[in-house]
């Protein structure tokens, strides 16, 4: 809130606190004296204050509830938690709202990523190639659909590129069952995009298998995608041909025979994005690269103005005014 007669960029974070201002009067104003026979017993600080309050009390008397006075304003005003707004700052936001959708079924910790003359996981590969490429999109708004039987958002849009890649790195085969749920994950990528501006709404979404658990059918969702301006890029993951060795002799066979390149492509044409094939980790690297080279589309600027704190100020004036009650207290003429 700011108020009239102070610059703007002061304001009170609870100027409601402000009522509480003239409580003590009301207190004196509302409550009846007490009437009792007995003595009382009070501090002769606060007998001096309330002589202090008579019109007839000298000046020097009415110091301790001059101090009290000014104690419970500066307490009150630190209660309403004054702030001071420093200059506005815009914070580029020139990128895409760009969500990534990656497999986690259990076809994804098939072994037959080569490098090095070592067989790797796919999943294992995916999670270095793709933490690159979110390291690089600097200005993007990212976010990450993890996919099994179940598709879920495990980080909304965020500028917040170091999260993501860690929640990326911590995703495990099984997390989201064994099967594999494409037109889900396109389906909550719609609920995420749709409200964000036109030419910014892109997917990547990256499987080694068929669709076998979706509720919404992939081409279904890729149709409502297109009707949403959403651009999806697909990737098909997983080597072609693998030879494994047991007692009986070397047998080769292809590990990808699951996956679904027709409905990959359907999904990347309808939407007017691309699909691409991935069989090797180089393969996969160079397809993000390409990826990587998508043009920012400007977007609306984010506005912060940072903020300092200022209630210790007043906090600060109500403990020096405790100060010199107490001292009046101590140095009082009539103290014993």
């Amino acid at each position: 809130m700011t108020l009239p007669w102070i610059p703007e960029a002061f304001q009170l974070a609870w100027p409601w606190m402000l009522t509480l201002l003239p409580l003590p009067l009301l207190v004196r104003l509302i409550l009846p004296a007490a009437k009792t026979a007995a003595p009382a017993l009070l501090s002769r600080l606060y007998a001096r204050t309330a002589a202090a309050s008579s019109t007839s009390a000298p000046a020097a008397s009415r110091a301790p509830l001059v101090l009290m006075t000014l104690m419970w304003i500066a307490l009150t005003l630190s209660a309403a938690r004054p702030q001071w707004l420093g200059d506005a700052i815009a914070i580029p936001a020139t990128g895409r709202d760009l969500l990534l959708a990656v497999d986690i079924s259990e076809s994804m910790q098939m072994e037959d990523m080569l490098i090095n003359d070592e067989l790797y996981p796919r999943l294992t590969v995916v999670k270095d190639v793709v933490g690159e490429f979110v390291a690089r999109r600097s200005g993007d708004k990212l976010g990450l659909i993890l996919f099994g039987s179940q598709a879920y958002l495990q980080t909304p849009l965020t500028f917040d590129r170091r999260t993501l890649n860690q929640l990326l790195q911590e995703a495990k085969i099984g997390f989201a069952g064994p099967a594999t749920a494409i037109g889900d994950a396109i389906g909550i990528a719609i609920k995420r995009l749709q409200s964000r501006p036109d030419n910014s709404r892109v997917l990547i979404l990256l499987s080694d298998g068929a669709d076998t658990a979706s509720e919404l059918p992939p081409r279904k969702a890729a149709e409502l995608a297109a009707d949403h301006h959403i651009r999806i890029y697909t990737i098909g993951i997983g080597a072609d041909a693998l030879v494994r060795r047991s007692f009986f002799g070397a047998r080769a066979f292809n590990p990808s025979s699951d996956l679904d390149e027709d409905m990959l492509t359907d999904i990347a044409t309808t939407t007017g994005g691309k699909y691409f094939r991935a069989r090797d980790p180089e393969q996969l690297k160079a397809i993000y690269e390409l990826l990587d080279t998508l043009e920012p589309v400007a977007q609306e600027e984010e506005i912060l103005r940072p903020t300092k704190a200022l209630f210790h100020w007043p906090l600060a004036v109500a403990f020096c005014c405790f100060v010199l009650l107490v001292g009046l207290r101590t140095l009082g003429p009539d103290n014993d």
